[in-house]
């Protein structure tokens, strides 16, 4: 294939729209707009911080490992995004207010509602989520029985008893009673430069060997203090409402799903994985045996998607 062909479909496409009223963006590699063509749509439903510009290594590597023949799209969660000029975070204030879009129901909600706008009925889906956008995944599958899902592929899920894990006990106190603390310093934080705000993401990353550059940006872009506000509130709400694992969803649509569970993994320990495969004997659930962190998207987003790829490809061969 021609070089400079390679290079123009490996390039995204960002889009910035108004769904339930929030600001959400959109990441397409493929195709902005699916048709009668389109028989197969990758989405990435992301965790928390729900920016999908953490994701671009990955979704750009199941593109190209396809053939660049399904489009794969990530769409944001609800004010995760900092609104480009010419946009406010909401559209309507009165209708954010009354169904709490930032929450985690109205984030479901959200993922639904962008489907019914945007892609076409028939159209076939690979939904693959991370973290909390593993319970969104799940839920979504509940609420739309109708959706033609062919796989749902669930990285370090975090769908059950969140407040009690290791990090959840840390971060449960913080996000549910203390997080209006942080807003001050987040304020004074998306008033600094750009390049100083960057200077300091970098400074925060140093530690990470193989850190994916493209994952700096939107870090930068997450100290805009809503953004960062929002994604705390639905935390707080996460640790309130992901309490036990709906293993009737499971069970319903176990065919179609993977699960990939972390081996030092404090959003998800491992007796979780061992409980589940235990429920779930002929279910697809798998331990991690590369040391991959919980937030993968940092620095071997290449790899988890060459993982995902071998995972699917019985499931998509043309």
């Amino acid at each position: 294939m021609d070089s400079t062909v390679t290079e123009m479909r490996d390039q995204s496409r960002t889009d910035f729209i108004y769904c339930c009223g929030a600001i959400t963006e959109v990441l397409r590699f493929g195709p902005a707009h699916l048709n009668h063509e389109h028989k197969v749509l990758f989405l990435v439903i992301p965790g928390n911080p729900g920016v999908v510009g953490f994701y671009k290594t990955f979704m750009q590597t199941l593109h190209a490992s396809f053939g660049y023949r399904h489009p794969v799209w990530a769409v944001s969660h609800a004010g995760h995004c900092e609104p480009p000029v010419s946009m406010d975070m909401v559209e309507d204030a009165s209708f954010i207010e009354e169904g709490d879009i930032f929450g985690i129901n109205g984030q479901i909600e959200h993922k639904l509602a962008f489907l019914r706008t945007h892609v076409p009925t028939e159209t076939s889906l690979v939904l693959l989520g991370h973290s909390i956008g593993c319970y969104i995944v799940l839920d979504m599958m509940k609420r739309n029985p109708e959706l033609q899902v062919i796989k749902a592929v669930m990285l370090f899920p975090t769908i059950e008893r969140m407040a009690q894990t290791p990090q959840g006990r840390i971060m449960t106190p913080a996000l549910c009673h203390m997080r209006y603390m942080a807003y001050l310093p987040l304020f004074l934080l998306s008033l600094l430069p750009e390049r100083l705000k960057t200077a300091l993401v970098k400074l925060a990353f140093c530690r990470i060997d193989s850190l994916d550059s493209t994952v700096v940006a939107p870090t930068v872009g997450l100290l805009n203090g809503d953004c960062a506000a929002n994604a705390m509130y639905m935390g707080g709400q996460e640790m309130k409402s992901v309490l036990e694992r709906d293993n009737l969803t499971i069970e319903k649509h176990l065919k179609k799903l993977v699960f990939y569970y972390g081996a030092e993994d404090h959003w998800c320990p491992v007796q979780y994985y061992h409980e589940i495969k235990k429920d779930f004997p002929s279910g697809d659930i798998r331990l991690c045996k590369n040391g991959f962190r919980h937030a993968f998207v940092l620095d071997t987003g290449k790899d988890v998607a060459k993982m995902v790829i071998e995972w699917l490809s019985n499931d998509l061969r043309t």
